[in-house]
C-alpha cells in the first residue's frame, strides 16, 4: 500500500494506462445502466441491475434497503474503517423518454448518460478496476447507488441510509459522470420551491384592476427580482420554469412558478424565503387570489475547509493529471454527508455537454483520468492521508 501522497500521484500515469482494458466493461455497464429508465422514486430496475453486478463480483452484504438504495461491501484487509463510494441512480427523465444510447468513436450520447449513468457505472466497475490495478485497501468500501436524489426525492435515499447505518464511515466519495475536474467539498444553502397561484371561481372579473393568473404571477416575479441580493457571500435566486393558461383569448385561472434560492451565507436562504412569503401574502390579499409556496427541497451550507487534507490531496491529484480543478458547491449527496460530519468530496469523471437534455453527451477518453483520480483519492483516504 502506498504510504505517501507523492508515491500515489507518481502511479497515476501507470494507472491510466492499466485501466484501458477495463474500457469495454465500463462502457458496457454505462450503456446498460443508461438504457434503463430511472426517474426519481422509480429506480428499482436500475438498482436491481446494480445488485446483480455486485453479486457477480462476489461482494459482501449485498442489499436493497427500504428507501430503494442498492449497496454492497468490498471487504478491506483489516476492515476497521469504512469508505462510502456512492452515485445517485435517478435521472430527470421519465419512462416515456427514449433511453437508447448512441456510441461514437469517443463519445456516448443519450439522456442521463453523464448525470448519472457513467457515475453509477464507475461504482459498479470499481471492484474490477481495483483487481486490474492489483490494489487492495485496509478499509472496507461501501459501494452504493442512491435512490430518491433529485427534485422531489430531496436526497431521501442517502438520508435514509445515514440515519440507519451502523457502520462507522471514515469518509465519503460521491461520483458524478460530469465534469472532470469537479472538486466539491462544501454544500451550499439551497431552497427549491414552487409557487402555485389559483384564481377562485367566484372571482369578480368586472372589478377595476381585475386580471388573469399570468399577470398576477408576473407581478410576483417582478417583486422577487427587486429583492436586494448580496454579492458576497455569493447568493442568487434562479427562476426555473413558469407555466399558465391553455389557449388564446382565455383568461387563465392558475399559474405555477418553480424557483431556487442558493447562498453560501448561513441563514440567508431563510431570510429570502421570508421576504418571498411576504410578497406572496401581499399580492394574494391585493388581488383576491390564492397563492401558496411549497418547499420541494432544502439544504444547509457547510463543508470542509480549503486547507483540509482531503481537499489538498484532491488538488494535488488533479494537478498531476494536468486537470484544472472546478471548485463548486454541491446540493447533492455531499450535503447530507456533511450534515453528519463525514469528510467527503464530490468528483466528476469526464467531460460532457448538454447536461439534462435529451442529447446529453460524454467523452470516453478523459474517463480514464477520472477513474485514476478516483483510485488515487481512495488510496489517500485508506492510507490515513486525509485524516485531520
Amino acid at each position: 500500500m502506498a504510504k505517501t501522497l507523492t508515491h500515489i500521484t507518481k502511479t497515476l500515469p501507470n494507472h491510466r494506462k492499466a485501466l484501458q482494458p477495463v474500457r469495454e466493461i465500463l462502457l458496457a455497464n454505462a450503456l446498460m445502466i443508461g438504457e434503463i429508465p430511472s426517474p426519481t422514486n422509480a429506480e428499482e430496475e436500475r438498482i436491481t441491475f446494480l445488485s446483480n453486478r455486485f453479486t457477480e463480483d462476489g461482494l459482501h452484504n449485498i442489499s436493497i434497503d427500504e428507501a430503494g438504495n442498492g449497496m454492497a461491501i468490498l471487504p478491506g484487509t483489516k476492515g476497521k474503517n469504512n469508505i462510502l463510494v456512492c452515485a445517485h441512480a435517478d435521472t430527470v427523465f421519465s419512462k416515456k423518454v427514449d433511453h437508447a444510447m448512441s456510441v461514437g468513436p469517443n463519445t456516448i450520447k443519450g439522456p442521463g448518460v453523464g448525470d448519472n449513468s457513467l457515475g453509477l457505472a464507475a461504482v459498479v466497475t470499481l471492484p474490477e478496476i481495483l483487481k486490474r490495478l492489483e490494489i487492495t485497501f485496509e478499509d472496507n468500501l461501501i459501494l452504493m447507488g442512491c435512490s430518491r436524489s433529485l427534485g422531489r426525492g430531496n436526497l431521501g435515499g442517502i438520508r435514509f441510509f445515514l440515519e440507519n447505518n451502523t457502520r462507522p464511515i471514515r469518509a465519503g466519495v460521491c461520483i458524478e459522470g460530469i465534469q472532470l475536474g469537479r472538486l466539491s467539498y462544501a454544500s451550499i444553502g439551497m431552497l427549491r420551491g414552487e409557487i402555485n397561484l389559483h384564481v377562485p371561481t367566484e372571482y369578480d372579473w368586472t372589478k377595476f384592476g381585475a386580471t388573469g393568473a399570468v399577470a398576477i404571477l408576473t407581478k410576483v416575479v417582478q417583486r422577487i427580482m427587486e429583492i436586494p441580493i448580496p454579492m458576497e457571500p455569493k447568493t442568487k435566486i434562479l427562476f426555473g420554469s413558469m407555466s399558465s393558461g391553455t389557449s388564446f383569448g382565455t383568461q387563465p385561472t392558475s399559474a405555477n412558478l418553480r424557483f431556487e434560492i442558493r447562498s453560501e451565507q448561513v441563514g440567508m436562504v431563510s431570510q429570502l424565503r421570508n421576504k418571498i412569503e411576504d410578497i406572496i401574502d401581499e399580492i394574494a390579499n391585493g388581488s383576491d387570489t390564492q397563492i401558496e409556496l411549497s418547499v420541494i427541497a432544502q439544504r444547509k451550507p457547510g463543508g470542509l475547509p480549503y486547507s483540509h487534507p482531503m481537499v489538498k490531496s484532491m488538488r494535488k491529484i488533479l494537478d498531476k493529471l494536468k486537470v484544472k480543478p472546478r471548485v463548486e458547491p454541491s446540493v447533492g449527496e455531499l450535503s447530507e454527508l456533511i450534515n453528519k460530519g463525514i469528510p467527503s468530496i464530490t468528483l466528476g469523471l469526464t467531460k460532457g455537454t448538454h447536461k439534462n437534455e435529451l442529447n446529453e453527451l460524454i467523452e470516453i477518453t478523459p474517463t480514464f483520468d477520472g477513474l485514476a483520480q478516483l483510485v488515487a483519492l481512495l488510496q489517500t483516504i485508506d492510507g490515513g492521508l486525509c485524516d485531520e
